[in-house]
């Protein structure tokens, strides 16, 4: 990859979250390190001068995402990271994960809708099983403060826009069933235990190392990796439903805006997006016309099927409460996402 490239993403993140971590000592455990959100928190935090252990078992991560991070970071940096590889579902890679550590940033799941359609037994073992043998081992180290990615999916059938914390719907997939799981299993180690867990309902984020391949992909990554390769586009349904995407440098700054922030506001959930809708067809304009400034001219209009089984139609967040009670400002919206992520996956995929 080209410098310009480094650049930008070592300094993606880094003006919102340095002051709040200027002051702060603590080892971060970050599970799912080797993901694409998980390799992005460790990147910013070991920018950040923190010391970092990570936990992945490269069920869907990459050891690529770590290569990478250790040539953005540097030598001494990356000397502050130490990794397991383990399962969330190992009660014991647990205990040892969560040794000695004061905050988690719990990442390590199975995503996707199609694939909990496909396979919910095992989506549920690690997404909730493993959620909960996780947490439970922070509970019992006494760790500082435990993060952990909810999603929207959460909201399944509620109607209404935008999507509020306190209001949600019927869940509409195995996936999401898992994610609200999540939150209730949370409220109830809040109530019996005295623990304190923040979840992060996560909208549709993208971002450099977010992975273009297999039948799982993103929507973002998948439809750029497609005009880059010159194959065609296809939208699930008339290309009207409208997302509210989130760049990655958001994400990373409300899970250390969460983690540090006061006792009273480490409970609960919060919306983590930019508060703004993006249909599929605007999205596509979007991608072609950020790949055009990379110098790949995608001539082809897309391809249409039927609606996904498990979507919602049109999602849209209220990011007011993590505005008044942890600062959350997001910093980047969809086109100033797509400015840093489209130059990465251009470079990835060649």
């Amino acid at each position: 990859m080209n410098d310009m490239i480094i650049s930008n993403l070592q300094s993606t993140a880094m003006p919102a979250i340095q002051p709040l971590l200027a002051r702060h000592e603590g080892l971060w455990l970050v599970t799912g390190v080797a993901g694409f959100i998980g390799s992005n928190l460790l990147e910013a935090l070991l920018h950040c001068g923190q010391r970092v252990r990570g936990l992945d078992n490269f069920a869907t991560g990459h050891q690529r995402n770590l290569d990478e991070v250790e040539a953005l970071v540097g030598k001494d940096a990356w000397s502050r990271f130490e990794m397991i590889v383990g399962d969330i579902r190992d009660r014991q890679v647990c205990s040892r994960a969560v040794d000695g550590v004061d905050h988690v940033l719990h990442q390590a799941a199975l995503g996707s809708v199609p694939r909990s359609l496909e396979d919910p037994v095992t989506v549920n073992e690690v997404n909730v099983g493993g959620f909960l043998k996780i947490m439970d081992a922070a509970r019992r180290a006494g760790v500082r403060s435990f993060v952990y990615a909810s999603s929207s999916s959460a909201y399944g059938d509620e109607p209404n826009l935008p999507k509020i914390e306190a209001k949600i719907g019927d869940p509409l997939s195995p996936y999401a069933v898992t994610k609200r799981v999540d939150e209730m299993y949370a409220d109830v180690y809040r109530e019996c235990y005295g623990f304190l867990a923040t979840g992060l309902r996560y909208f549709n984020v993208f971002g450099p190392r977010q992975d273009p391949d297999g039948a799982y992909a993103a929507v973002i990554p998948k439809w750029t990796n497609a005009m880059i390769e010159g194959r065609q586009v296809v939208i699930n349904g008339d290309g009207e439903t409208s997302r509210d995407f989130c760049f990655i440098a958001n994400v990373v700054q409300m899970n250390i805006r969460a983690s540090l922030a006061a006792a009273e506001d480490r409970s609960g959930v919060y919306n983590v997006a930019f508060g703004d809708r993006t249909t599929l067809n605007q999205l596509f304009a979007a991608l072609r016309l950020a790949l055009a400034t990379c110098g790949v001219d995608y001539g082809m209009e897309p391809g249409h099927c039927d609606f996904r089984v498990g979507d919602i139609h049109h999602s849209l967040a209220d990011v007011s409460k993590a505005r008044s009670v942890l600062g959350y400002e997001p910093t980047h919206d969809i086109v100033a996402g797509l400015t840093i992520a489209i130059p990465w996956y251009v470079a990835f995929c060649r």
